[in-house]
């Protein structure tokens, strides 16, 4: 391992090379970077952890379990904002390794965050598949479960399965298409559907507030149980960990550092901007929820919002927040799959990879290849994998990445301090280290809970080296200089 550390790329190197980049168009501004962040972190994981969340664990101050989690998500987002604004090219936190820990633990980052991306992708895909079915049923429209499930599902109440998944193989393809069009026409999209459910979400906040039941915060941080994370402060900071994913997304946004205009200054800008508009809307909208209907109704309840918009009595918002879901699942999918092409497109160039995850559309400036092969394996993946035994992988890959990132701001700040730093990261160490603890604790805590995640973590790793064994160190450029 000591030897491998010496094959590490050349921060100097890397700032020119993204100078000088002529295949990725610079187009996105820090508004477009901001929308990219909000796409791939408002999911429906705001409309359904929030219900589980308060129901379980923290009744009413599931508010301030989202504070809780945009603050170790903050520490992270911090770290990022250093290296994406310092190093603006594709890789995000696989070029941050190489520069600091060496090839070898980039390589286990990159292929990493395949689990973030593409599985992450692939998992999206099929909810926007139900979320579909549920939105086309209020006009009574029925779609087939042999062609709207894979054979790993099965409707509820029935025994009926399901043969492939079309709709989230089609959303897939046409999310990819998109993304080879352009990162400008993608960004605009992007743009639309972001404002799209924000604006719903904004409504929702609005139109709660004055149904507001002062009675439901009677007890706001109900009293605990005698088992820990059942309410009382410890179910606040078990609740934290679970709305903790909703937040994870903000660092897709690090991807799209060769395509932005000014990346010194608007990287950090596209993060942390982010992370606080979703951050406050998370608030808000749980703070709203669990005043309008008690937080022990949500018990149990797959669609939590529905309880709430019953409570209200504007019906009419039912199919406005399945719609926002759908949108904001359209937009995660886009962020993640130009995540990942992003990612490949940087390992490729490195010889890591083969050539045609880094070859470009001549006229649109995108990775197309690499884009039509993603819609591929991904589409295949959400049209016929049990997403339920691996959809979990997304968050262990998500945490490994954070705690590397934050690791590397530390190596970095010891190994060269005074090298000129567009954006620092503030209070170092203290911030980088709280990044690692934070997000290290909940990526043990989800090992420990279910060993399986472990292990399919391991098994996936392992893959990957033998990939790099067999190609990436015979084709590595970083080693072929160094040699």
């Amino acid at each position: 391992m000591a030897f491998e550390l010496r094959f590490r790329k050349d921060i100097s190197q890397l700032q020119s090379d993204a100078a000088h980049n002529t295949e990725l168009k610079r187009t996105l501004g820090p508004v477009n970077l901001i929308n990219l962040g909000i796409g791939a972190i408002i999911g429906a994981g705001l409309f359904s952890l929030t219900g589980i969340a308060a129901a379980e664990h923290a009744g009413p101050a599931v508010s301030l379990s989202f504070v809780i989690a945009a603050i170790g998500c903050a520490f992270a987002g911090l770290c990022y904002a250093e290296f994406a604004a310092m190093i603006p090219v594709a890789g995000s936190a696989y070029t941050y390794a190489y520069a600091t820990m060496g090839e070898l633990f980039a390589w286990i980052i990159g292929w990493d965050l395949v689990l973030e991306y593409a599985v992450g992708a692939s998992t999206v895909a099929v909810s926007w598949s139900a979320y579909l079915a549920k939105f086309l049923a209020y006009f009574k429209i029925q779609l087939p479960t042999a062609f709207s499930m894979s054979y790993w599902q099965t409707p509820p109440g029935s025994t009926e399965h399901g043969l492939v998944n079309l709709p989230a193989m089609i959303i897939v393809f046409a999310v990819s298409l998109l993304l080879i069009r352009g990162i400008q026409e993608s960004a605009r999209a992007n743009a639309f559907i972001v404002g799209l459910k924000v604006a719903v979400v904004i409504i929702f906040i609005g139109l709660g507030f004055a149904y507001i039941n002062a009675d439901n915060y009677a007890e706001f941080i109900p009293a605990n149980t005698g088992a820990f994370g059942h309410f009382g402060w410890s179910g606040v900071l078990k609740a934290a960990g679970m709305v903790f994913f909703a937040f994870i997304g903000f660092d897709a946004v690090s991807t799209a550092a060769q395509e932005a205009k000014n990346p010194q200054k608007d990287m950090p800008i596209g993060i942390l901007g982010s992370l606080i508009i979703c951050t406050i809307l998370y608030v808000l909208f749980s703070f709203v929820m669990t005043g309008v209907a008690n937080y022990k109704e949500f018990a149990g309840v797959a669609a939590p919002v529905a309880v709430a918009i019953e409570k209200m009595g504007v019906s009419w918002l039912g199919p406005a927040i399945n719609l926002a879901i759908i949108a904001g699942y359209s937009s995660v999918i886009l962020v993640m799959l130009l995540g990942q092409s992003r990612v490949f497109y940087t390992m490729s160039k490195d010889g890591l990879l083969p050539k045609l995850f880094s070859d470009t559309h001549p006229k649109y400036k995108t990775p197309w290849k690499s884009n039509l092969l993603f819609a591929l394996v991904v589409s295949l993946f959400a049209g016929f994998a049990p997403i339920a035994l691996v959809g979990e992988m997304t968050s262990v890959g998500t945490l490994f990445a954070f705690v590397v990132v934050c690791a590397a701001v530390l190596i970095l700040r010891y190994k060269e301090p005074n090298r000129e730093r567009p954006f620092k990261t503030p209070l170092v160490p203290l911030i980088p280290i709280l990044g690692i603890l934070s997000c290290g604790g909940l990526l043990v805590s989800l090992c420990v809970s279910d060993y399986l995640h472990a292990m399919r973590l391991v098994v996936w790793l392992a893959i990957g080296l033998v990939f790099y064994h067999m190609y990436g160190k015979k084709h590595s450029l970083v080693r072929k200089a160094q040699a």
